[in-house]
């Protein structure tokens, strides 16, 4: 249909794509109702403490991996996942919208219900995430009105977004029988406020069947319109609050909490506290590594002040930035924080690995899914610690009594190891129970908890999960290696105590009917209690390396523990075997506490040799991966263009360049206006090409150009090569730059004598690289039109005017890989990148690394066959070595897929993902390397090789 965008602007067609699974069909689920009171979100009455993961799909353009990740992310713990849905990775035009393939979000939905994980969805319309203009397309930068406002032009091209994505997220909501919980309206809205803009989007969901829990995520500042949560306008019903108490100083890890206490807001009384965003890792700002970022948010970090959060707020819905970065593949970032990769230093890496972050993870998530009493609790009053160096808060649920005790240092900085007695007046009874504290270390200790048919009355150790498991109870509890630890159970009468292994004391008190485990924290021993009143219960007391090495997992026989592993994804109990889909890293032990009906166990497709031991449990030795050996890189061909430099090259289909208005608050230097997106061309890099009539009165080229942070413009004239100059990054008031640049990349190109003859036509050519679009932080339109191309051309000696001409990639130009893909490099805009025959025209050399660079641009091909074992998940990467100090930069594609820019003197990445999907794992592959050289040096990029970033038996697939 026709549809008027714009009134008196733009008349445009509406055009979506869609795959064919999400069609209207009859929806047989079970519906459910989702509510939320003072404490939590409550599903059909009830609670739910939603701890979710972050995770972009569109950081991962492998669908077939989306499962992988997600299910990574659940066997970390999380019962949800926070996905931001992102309008420019969708629309590569006004009205144009795909959802077919690596942008199919109805798949990815329908994978998050059948893998059981909640999902709080963000569709924006602005949501940041370090993307290209924040999620908003490159081609809204052309209509009228201020974004992220109730300005005409702008309702009417974010509700046209609205009115295709919010569809396909209202069938999947848990109230009609989806995964979807909370639906969270824009992003860290939180100056140049509207608050009839805000309720617009709400109202836009509403119309479009959202019935689920609106939210929003706040930051920074009390924005004006969240001044009345409760009744102003635009107000949603559960406010969140982002958290990033670590900062982004990712090259000194050892900071400590600097940007804060990192204790989450309670915003309305009548909703639940929310931590919407809470921080899991870090923007790599000063390019240190994303190993720094992940040691500034590693375990002690997560220890401290998730716990502390968890306390101090009562909150009940979590938000973990991120679980899992991804790739900025293409021309997907912004252009200020962020490379090719957004590892983000989160506990599961780039290329899928998991981490000591993970582990962390995976203690704390069980605990958070496990222990309903947390799901309502209230301040209440904490034991005091006898050492004064230690402090001690405290949370109560009204209705069990059960206690949670946090314990820490005082000084939050400190580093000591100190131990001290808390006089703890536990729901059975007063208690002095020892704790100890080493260093950036906290507690969380539980009391008057019924552990399953067990009653816990206090452990020093901490409770990671538990589960009624082949006829009896099954408790897992940690501690620092060498740490002492007492677990204390309530029996009306003397149990039976078996210490199957480790060392463990147990006592009893028949006057209270207290049982006493005490224990050194060592490896994992393992306490049987049978009689006394209650069920069996089988104590596991382990360190935090021997705890971690567990997995919990439901099956439709009840949960099963699964001990050993690298990942264990999934089981199920077909009569007497439990069926397991578990990963291993090397060979070792897998144990399995399952049903009391179980005998065989199985790993994928192959029966293990199993033996029941003492605990109950099945225990089988299992094979890590073979080997892999990755080929070498050979066959390498080369060719060089820019074509577009030369005067005689033939621009008659290019793009006219002749206007002079412009909607950019940046108002060019010179006129013509020559911003690459007033003529379409959006991503990547533009070529301009000036044709202007000599005098031979000429001295040089001066230009300015506005790139994004990092990128560069390369310039000639008449063919012959004058140089390059850094690209700026701002032209106007920017509030993060008290000091703006008036003169932003500025570049002065001395014209050699005798270049030019009076006279006669001369051809300027520049290639202008565009870093990305920058985002709309402050809603000012400043920030987010400022313009992408030539903010001013002149000829220094010559009056003459200059006739451009302008030429990129049009959006339309790649319907599988997306708008993102590519830019307008000739190479690109000839298919040099995709796969196929490229062969005429180009030389053979031995690697890319031979020979030398000219200024320009250099193409580099070859391709390689791999067979990866399919019963295994390997990781593959692209890794760039030699001398770092020349300045060149790399555009790669994988058949196609641009999977990445290597800049040679920026770094800090030198190992790309080549994720399966666009790798071809066992086939034919095609290397396509894209070399922008600004200057001469000896010597081509690399040595370039694949390498392993990760080998695993097993895999999603």
């Amino acid at each position: 249909m026709i549809r008027k965008l714009l009134s008196g602007f733009l008349m445009i067609a509406t055009l979506v794509v869609v795959p064919q699974s999400s069609a209207a069909e009859p929806d047989s689920r079970a519906r459910h109702t989702v509510t939320y009171d003072h404490y939590s979100l409550l599903v059909d009455g009830k609670r739910v403490l939603l701890w979710s993961g972050e995770f972009h799909y569109f950081r991962l353009p492998s669908p077939e991996l989306w499962r992988d990740v997600l299910e990574r992310i659940r066997a970390a713990g999380f019962n949800g996942v926070s996905l931001y849905f992102n309008w420019s990775y969708h629309s590569p035009a006004p009205g144009v919208y795909d959802f077919t393939g690596v942008r199919d979000v109805d798949r990815l939905l329908r994978l998050t219900e059948e893998l059981g994980l909640y999902v709080a969805v963000r569709p924006g319309p602005y949501i940041n995430a370090e993307v290209s203009g924040g999620g908003f397309p490159a081609w809204l930068k052309q209509v009228p009105g201020r974004a992220r406002s109730s300005d005409p032009g702008y309702t009417q091209a974010y509700r046209d977004w609205l009115g295709h994505i919010n569809p396909i997220i209202a069938r999947h909501q848990v109230t009609r029988g989806g995964s979807v919980i909370v639906y969270n309206v824009e992003n860290e809205y939180a100056v140049n406020t509207d608050p009839a803009y805000m309720q617009d989007l709400q109202d836009q969901a509403r119309a479009a069947g959202i019935d689920v829990p609106i939210t929003h995520n706040a930051c920074c500042d009390a924005a004006s319109w969240s001044s009345s949560w409760g009744t102003g306008p635009g107000a949603v019903q559960v406010p969140g609050v982002d958290d990033y108490p670590q900062s982004f100083e990712c090259q000194t890890p050892d900071i400590w909490g600097p940007w804060g206490q990192g204790v989450t807001e309670r915003l309305r009384e009548d909703a639940p506290v929310y931590a919407a965003e809470y921080q899991a890792g870090a923007i790599d700002l000063n390019r240190a590594g994303y190993e720094g970022c992940r040691a500034l948010t590693g375990p002690s970090y997560m220890k401290f002040f998730y716990k502390s959060n968890l306390i101090a707020s009562g909150a009940t819905m979590f938000g973990y930035y991120m679980a899992y970065g991804g790739t900025n593949w293409g021309w997907l970032s912004q252009p200020n924080d962020v490379y090719t990769s957004y590892d983000y230093g989160a506990a599961i890496t780039e290329a899928r690995q998991t981490t000591a972050k993970y582990d962390e993870f995976k203690r704390q998530g069980y605990f958070a899914t496990t222990v309903a009493p947390l799901t309502k609790t209230d301040p209440s009053a904490a034991p005091a610690p006898a050492n004064p160096v230690l402090a001690a808060s405290a949370r109560a649920n009204p209705d069990t009594g059960t206690q949670f005790v946090l314990v820490r240092h005082a000084d939050r900085a400190a580093t000591t190891d100190d131990q001290t007695t808390l006089d703890w007046s536990t729901p059975d009874g007063r208690y002095t129970v020892p704790v100890r504290v080493n260093g950036r270390d906290a507690k969380l200790l539980v009391a008057g908890y019924d552990l399953g048919g067990q009653r816990l009355v206090w452990s020093s150790s901490e409770l990671m999960t538990h589960a009624f498991i082949g006829g009896r109870d099954v408790a897992l509890l940690y501690g620092r290696e060498g740490e002492s630890g007492s677990t204390v159970l309530r029996y009306p009468s003397r149990p039976q105590v078996r210490v199957l292994d480790g060392a463990v004391r147990s006592s009893f008190d028949p006057a209270t009917g207290d049982l006493r485990l005490d224990y050194v924290h060592s490896g994992l021993a393992r306490v049987l209690v049978t009689g006394g009143g209650r069920r069996p219960a089988l104590l596991l007391l382990g360190t935090d390396a021997a705890a971690a090495q567990f997995w919990k997992l439901d099956t439709n026989a009840g949960p099963v523990l699964v001990r050993g592993g690298s990942l264990a994804r999934s089981a199920r109990v077909v009569g007497d075997t439990v069926r397991l889909r578990v990963d291993t890293a090397a060979d070792g032990d897998l144990e399995v506490f399952g049903p009391a009906s179980a005998r065989r166990l199985v790993l994928g497709v192959e029966p293990l040799r199993s033996r029941p031991t003492a605990s109950g449990s099945l225990l089988a030795r299992v094979p890590g991966p073979a080997p892999v050996r990755l080929p070498e890189l050979s066959g390498w061909r080369s060719r060089t263009e820019a074509p577009e430099a030369e005067p005689g090259f033939d621009d008659s289909r290019w793009t006219v360049a002749d206007k002079t208005t412009t909607l950019s608050p940046v108002k060019p230097m010179t006129l013509p206006v020559l911003y690459a997106d007033e003529y379409g061309y959006h991503y990547g890099h533009v070529w301009f090409r000036g044709r202007f009539t000599a005098t031979g009165g000429e001295t040089s080229v001066r230009l300015n150009a506005i790139t994004g942070k990092n990128g560069i413009y390369q310039v000639w004239l008449n063919g012959r090569y004058l140089g390059s100059a850094a690209g700026g990054t701002q032209a106007d008031t920017d509030p993060d730059n008290p000091t703006p640049n008036p003169d932003p990349g500025r570049g002065d190109f001395a014209i050699p004598a005798g270049l030019l003859t009076p006279g006669s036509t001369a051809t300027l050519a520049v290639l202008v690289e565009n870093m990305g679009h920058n985002d709309d932080w402050i809603a000012n339109d400043t920030r987010f039109r400022q313009p992408r191309g030539l903010l001013g051309a002149s000829v220094v000696g010559s009056a003459a005017p200059i006739a451009w001409r302008v030429q990129g990639i049009r959006p339309a130009a790649e319907p599988v890989r997306g708008p993102l893909n590519n830019g307008g490099l000739f190479g690109e805009r000839a298919g040099w990148h995709l796969p196929g025959d490229a062969h005429r025209g180009w030389r053979p050399i031995g690697s890319p690394a031979d020979g030398t660079l000219s200024p320009g641009i250099t193409w580099y091909r070859t391709s390689f066959r791999l067979d990866l074992p399919r019963t295994q998940d390997v990781t593959v990467g692209l890794r760039f070595g030699g001398d770092t100090t020349r300045p060149y930069r790399v555009l790669i594609f994988l058949n196609g897929w641009n999977v990445g820019k290597y800049v040679n003197d920026l770094g800090p990445q030198r190992d790309f993902v080549l994720p399966a999907g666009p790798l071809n794992e066992r086939g034919e592959n095609t290397l396509a390397l894209a070399v922008i050289a600004p200057s001469a040096s000896d010597g081509g990029p690399g040595p370039v090789s694949l390498v392993t970033l990760g080998n695993h038996r097993g895999g999603a697939r």
